[in-house]
């Protein structure tokens, strides 16, 4: 599997403990009054809102939270002085990092996330240089008592996808950009309940982290994500067994 443990992410995300489960909470009503407030507050046909509600239901969020968020986020102000970045970043031991951000002042987030990354071993790379080391796909897991293998590989290719992938924990499920929602709803629609299911960077080649590398390229994804306006970390660390999540 390309990068660290994606199932172990999943995992995380789904189990947080209550500190970091408000923090993403918080984070998710972000960006959903944002997503409403530019395009509305109906999700079929918000593709933006559409795609944090499915974070959402992976991170288990209560509905009331999502449609106070939602209700924030249409019942008017204006979201224009909100913008998407992307930066690539290099961080320890040669890792390559996709960072996603929303933020409404570009010029503080700038500062803030190069005083994160200098105190810890990261930098800005050149512009192309990260991202041609990626491939937006879409992500699906489903556990393994949710479905029977042949039968989901098979429904999933029906459905488009241009890879399976079987492991110890459940089933990963890789799309085209275009072809992700059709597949995601094809496979719910046969009563399979998927874990998690996602628009994301994936890497086309890994980094090697070993026992010793690992703890400072954790450090960076996990402060790099605690960051308020950071969405996404994506990167090509690829951790030893045991050392990812």
């Amino acid at each position: 599997m390309a990068g660290h443990s994606k199932w172990a992410k999943v995992k995380h995300f789904k189990g947080a403990i209550d500190a970091r489960r408000a923090r993403i909470f918080a984070k998710l009503s972000r960006e959903i009054t944002v997503a409403a407030r530019l395009g509305g507050g109906d999700p079929d046909v918000n593709a933006r809102l559409r795609m944090v509600l499915l974070k959402c239901r992976t991170a288990n969020m209560p509905s009331d939270n999502i449609e106070r968020a939602i209700r924030k986020g249409t019942g008017g102000g204006d979201a224009s002085n909100f913008e998407d970045l992307t930066y690539e970043i290099y961080g320890p031991h040669g890792v390559a990092m996709l960072v996603e951000l929303s933020t409404d002042n570009r010029n503080r987030t700038a500062a803030e996330v190069r005083s994160l990354l200098a105190k810890n071993g990261g930098s800005i790379a050149t512009a192309g240089s990260v991202s041609r080391l990626f491939q937006r796909k879409g992500q699906i897991f489903v556990s393994r008592r949710a479905a029977n293998e042949d039968s989901l590989m098979e429904l999933a290719l029906e459905a488009g996808a241009e890879d399976f992938k079987s492991g110890p924990e459940g089933y990963e499920i890789i799309t085209g950009p275009a072809d992700f929602e059709a597949a995601h709803k094809q496979i719910e629609a046969k009563g399979v309940k998927c874990e998690a299911a996602e628009m994301t960077w994936l890497p086309t080649a890994t980094v090697p982290v070993g026992e010793t590398e690992a703890p400072a390229v954790q450090k960076l994804i996990e402060t790099l994500e605690e960051h308020d306006d950071v969405k996404e970390v994506y990167s090509n660390a690829e951790f030893s067994s045991g050392l990812g999540g």
